[in-house]
């Protein structure tokens, strides 16, 4: 399983919108683009995407912007890949049927290795991703100390 660049994006925007979700004030799209270096028109077309399946909310005006919908502990992983990719992609894969035992057997494997990765994706929150980042440059401080 790998992570595309378009779920890393978005991810990574999420992951700085919650990074300033306390102080209530909507982030642009330029900032977001700049801090987590992600194309400006391939951001505003994922926060769009986001918006629509209500993880993130739209502000107009000049010191508008984009800010999450929820709280980030509200939000997990599973959420955001299911409306960037969609449920029903994930859903058409268990409709084949394997023609053989051997196939059946891998597709069985397979299909448990994808329940235990929602699992985890379903645990994991917005918020859980952006204190473990804050963890990590603590230990980089550390480290060049």
């Amino acid at each position: 399983m790998e992570i595309s660049s378009k779920n890393e994006y978005a991810i990574l925007a999420l992951i700085e919108l919650t990074a300033h979700y306390t102080s209530g004030e909507p982030l642009q799209i330029r900032q977001i683009a700049a801090q987590q270096q992600i194309p400006d028109r391939y951001l505003e077309q994922l926060l769009a995407t986001l918006r629509r399946c209500g993880l993130v909310r739209s502000q107009r005006g000049a010191k508008g912007g984009y800010i999450l919908a929820r709280e980030p502990w509200k939000i997990n992983l599973l959420e955001v890949l299911n409306c960037l990719e969609g449920a029903e992609a994930q859903s058409a894969e268990s409709h084949v049927v394997p023609k053989t035992v051997e196939s059946a057997v891998i597709w069985d494997a397979w299909q448990e290795a994808h329940q235990a990765a929602n699992t985890v994706l379903q645990r994991c929150t917005l918020q859980d991703l952006c204190e473990k980042c804050n963890a990590r440059r603590q230990l980089d401080i550390m480290y060049y100390i």
